[in-house]
């Protein structure tokens, strides 16, 4: 059985490279490793300073690297779709080079590139597989994309197929506009069940980790807490997060001194948003981060002795729930009495406090504005119910 990790984080923060420190430390160990980016950048191949290609290279003995064929697979995932509306554009008097272009939806490069996680996980030829993803907003659109595509396939395509059995001839006739046929509900059918099959991997806890990499920076911590509230939402497991370019406790000029204040304070604000999920501190290194010699610097500062196959956390932080027109929010707070905890709600943000620590948790969208109608402390699990009715107030649980 193959392990799955997945490096995500704002664009810019070092991703790339600790998801290529992580996969050579990975081989180095014995682990037959394949890593691959489904960021449309590919800047993987810069970070283990070789030429990438559409076929699987070696980059060192166990370790193999690919910048997946984008172009192989469209045509394989999205061919007919994409043929049908290029035709409808035509139809609607784009020229055929325009009508082409447009028809490649945002989005889908990333996704086809994704689903090739499902033929390396099934090919057996790997034990670890590295994703370098896209940036968090568009992984987590990703992410997202099964559940919209399981409801879009039962609900609304067969009325799609039916209606079009009936109207589709009529407006050939007397339209003449392009109609899809079977074969490309019969794509649309197999890319969602591809997508179900990618979803159902990602989300097992004991295959696939999510690893959020951030630098300690205010804008680039609240951007990881949103991507971490919502891989819980979604029920991916999250089981490390990785604070990069940390300014060494060496440096010591007085030009820095702002900065080193600024990052101490942020890095307490990683450990507690973040808790109990470990957190793994890199220092801003001497040099870039290109090729083996200095890939294996940054993976030794991640990582130590510990094995990066390892998980280094399981179970959820905090679950959602809806039931009716309310909303539950469960997070697991054991050795402690309802006593010690306070609640404050400031916009999208939750703060709980327990004695002199506090854990920030950024809400969902279909949270924001709601009011805590009740709260609750029971077998170590902290319940909290959202709703529009009467609030029971927030402090002392």
């Amino acid at each position: 059985m193959s392990r799955i990790i997945l490096f995500t984080g704002k664009g810019g923060v070092g991703k790339t490279s600790v998801a290529a420190a992580t996969a050579l430390r990975c081989a180095e160990l014995g682990y037959r490793t394949m890593v691959v980016s489904t960021d449309a950048a590919h800047s993987l191949a810069d970070s283990l300073d070789v030429a990438l290609g559409p076929e699987p290279i070696e980059v060192v003995p166990r370790l193999r690297a690919q910048e997946i064929d984008v172009l192989y697979q469209m045509d394989k995932y999205w061919g007919n779709v994409q043929n049908y509306m290029s035709a409808l554009l035509t139809w609607r008097g784009m020229d055929d080079i325009m009508a082409e272009e447009m028809s490649v939806f945002p989005g889908m490069e990333e996704l086809a590139s994704l689903l090739q996680i499902v033929k390396l996980h099934d090919d057996g030829d790997n034990d670890v597989i590295i994703v370098d993803c896209a940036p968090t907003g568009e992984t987590l659109r990703l992410l997202s994309f099964p559940n919209v595509g399981r409801w879009y396939l039962e609900k609304i395509m067969p009325l799609e197929r039916q209606a079009l059995k009936i109207t589709g001839p009529l407006l050939r006739r007397f339209v003449n506009i392009p109609v899809p046929d079977d074969s490309m509900f019969d794509t649309l059918t197999d890319l969602i069940t591809q997508l179900k099959r990618m979803r159902a991997l990602l989300a097992d806890p004991e295959m696939s980790s999510i690893r959020l990499v951030l630098n300690p920076e205010k804008m680039v911590i609240r951007e990881a807490q949103r991507t971490f509230t919502y891989l819980n939402l979604y029920g991916f497991s999250t089981d490390a997060i990785v604070c990069n370019r940390v300014l060494p406790a060496a440096v010591t000029d007085s030009y820095f001194a702002a900065w080193r204040e600024s990052q101490t304070r942020y890095r307490d604000l990683v450990d507690q948003a973040f808790a109990p999920v470990p957190v793994f501190p890199v220092p801003l290194l001497d040099a870039e981060v290109v090729g083996p010699t200095m890939l294996r610097r940054m993976a030794e500062a991640i990582y130590g002795d510990k094995d990066p196959a390892a998980i280094f956390y399981k179970g959820r932080t905090q679950v959602i729930e809806k039931d009716g027109d309310k909303y539950r929010l469960i997070m697991p707070l054991p050795f402690v009495s309802k006593e010690q905890i306070q609640l404050t709600v400031l916009a999208e943000e939750l703060i709980v406090h327990i004695g002199n620590q506090k854990r920030n948790v950024i809400l969902p969208r279909a949270l924001v504005g709601l009011k805590i109608l009740g709260a609750k402390h029971e077998n170590d699990l902290l319940t909290l119910t959202f709703g529009n009715g009467r609030g029971e107030g927030l402090a002392n649980g």
